[in-house]
């Protein structure tokens, strides 16, 4: 797991609801589900997939860019950033 991204690698949709607030955006395809979180430092999106079938998505990959201009940023800073705000 990458540093930084412990907690949220492998949480449901409640732990990231706790760490992050309500998510911006709430999106689902098919059983596959992401969730936006937004602060001043960055836009954060977490994709969650079930790891069998019928079961709670779990968080299996993050996605972090500026807000100002969509350009990538280190994705264990914004967890960081987020989790302060």
């Amino acid at each position: 797991m990458m540093p930084g991204l412990e907690g949220v690698i492998g949480a449901n949709v409640n732990d990231l609801t706790r760490q992050f607030g309500t998510p911006r955006l709430d999106v689902w395809e098919g059983d596959a589900r992401k969730l936006q979180f937004s602060g001043t430092a960055c836009i954060l999106d977490i994709y969650l997939y079930p790891s069998a079938r019928g079961r709670e998505p779990q968080a299996t990959y993050v996605d972090a860019r500026r807000a100002s201009d969509g350009m990538d940023v280190d994705r264990a800073d914004c967890v960081s950033a987020l989790r302060r705000r």
